[in-house]
């Protein structure tokens, strides 16, 4: 018998724990463990499956939580620690023994430290990092960490901050910042290859551009920005991005796919539920062109600066081309997780809805261009994030 136990958070005061047998294609709900309030994000230990955190995303002061996921899939509280800020909606932990806290209700966010040595303790000295914005609107909304950076997206101010570390363990600080063009709202990001895609929610627009280098480097243009809405429809509803996953490349699934969700917020309803959009980013480099005075140059792909006449804008192209979108039946999808290619677990996503009609796993097809739905469980309505164990 093949199956995976998922761990699924929302906003409730209990982490649900699923079954999912591939088998039988049967999604099973195990047990509620009590946690705190509102647990709506959960992350794993990268290096310790038995280890779980969560955000507890209350007003006006929040908290993140650690757990010790047991052998039955429930989870046993070790330790609660202010979040620094308000409304909290993600946490990850940080391969240099941080856990970060994006508190979406207040211009700030915690990279909070573990004790050396016990990753489920937390330490109670990590300052909160403001985020510069003079009094303007700031909702950071994800962390991610990238090359002795974290990147988070700030969905009010419309900026990827850049954060390093300043000297001490939980101890950062903002010393660049990626602009984003105003009214997007970046939600959440993913990176591969150096190249930052950007999921903005108030436009539902997938963006891909390079990574300029730290931490203020100029900003290259986009190298692709394409709407994620579906057009199979016909009433009027209100879209807004939530969720995106990169896949990593297996033998079964040879080519990494990006996974994106739309949030239809109404006032009208599809039937068939909020879509999974699937894109393929194809890229190749540039091919300067050569002036007759030796001067390599193209009007589109390289700009000439006074100091260096030949400073690429951007030394690669390009471009996002959708692959499907899957109508999944679920209403309001703020996240989803692919399995571990480790045990065959990318072969399925589940996603969750935010507002009614459960969970639902999908079998990737067609080499993950596709989902199938194989499995769905309703005992809870709504469910916001997941962990594979």
């Amino acid at each position: 018998m093949v199956s995976f136990t998922i761990l699924a958070g929302g906003f409730s005061t209990f982490v649900a724990t699923y079954v999912f047998n591939a088998d039988t294609s049967s999604l099973t709900l195990m047990k509620q463990t009590t946690t705190g309030e509102n647990p709506s994000w959960i992350a794993a230990h990268p290096q310790n499956s038995s280890i779980l955190y969560a955000v507890n995303e209350i007003e006006p002061v929040g908290n993140l939580q650690s757990f010790i996921v047991e052998s039955d899939g429930g989870l046993t509280l070790v330790d609660t620690v202010s979040s620094g800020g308000s409304g909290p909606t993600f946490t990850n932990p940080l391969s240099t023994g941080e856990v970060t806290a994006m508190n979406f209700g207040s211009p700030n966010c915690s990279l909070v430290a573990t004790l050396p040595n016990d990753p489920l303790r937390f330490q109670r000295d990590s300052p909160v990092v403001e985020f510069p914005v003079n009094g303007g609107p700031s909702n950071p909304h994800m962390s991610l960490e990238h090359n002795g950076e974290v990147f988070v997206a700030d969905l009010g101010a419309d900026k990827i901050w850049r954060l390093a570390n300043a000297g001490a363990p939980g101890k950062f600080e903002v010393h660049g910042q990626i602009d984003v063009a105003l009214g997007n709202g970046p939600r959440h990001i993913a990176i591969r290859d150096n190249i930052l895609f950007t999921l903005n929610e108030k436009t539902s627009t997938l963006t891909a551009q390079q990574i300029p280098a730290g931490p203020n480097g100029t900003t290259f243009p986009l190298l692709a920005n394409v709407s994620i809405v579906p057009q199979d429809f016909n009433f009027n509803g209100s879209f807004f991005a939530a969720e995106i996953l990169i896949s990593e490349p297996s033998e079964r699934f040879p080519d990494p796919l990006i996974y994106v969700s739309n949030r239809n917020l109404g006032p009208e309803f599809d039937p068939r539920g909020d879509t999974i959009a699937i894109f393929e980013f194809k890229s190749s480099p540039v091919t300067p062109a050569t002036t007759t005075v030796g001067r390599r140059f193209h009007p589109r792909q390289w700009q000439v600066r006074e100091e260096d006449p030949c400073s690429p804008v951007n030394s690669i192209t390009g471009s996002l081309t959708l692959q499907s979108q899957v109508f999944t039946g679920l209403k309001q999808i703020r996240s989803m997780t692919l399995g571990r290619v480790a045990d065959g677990g990318d072969e399925f996503l589940v996603a969750g809805a935010n507002v009614d009609d459960g969970v639902a796993v999908f079998k990737r097809t067609d080499g993950g261009r596709n989902l199938s739905e194989v499995a769905r469980n309703t005992d809870i309505p709504s469910r916001t994030s997941f962990v594979f164990l």
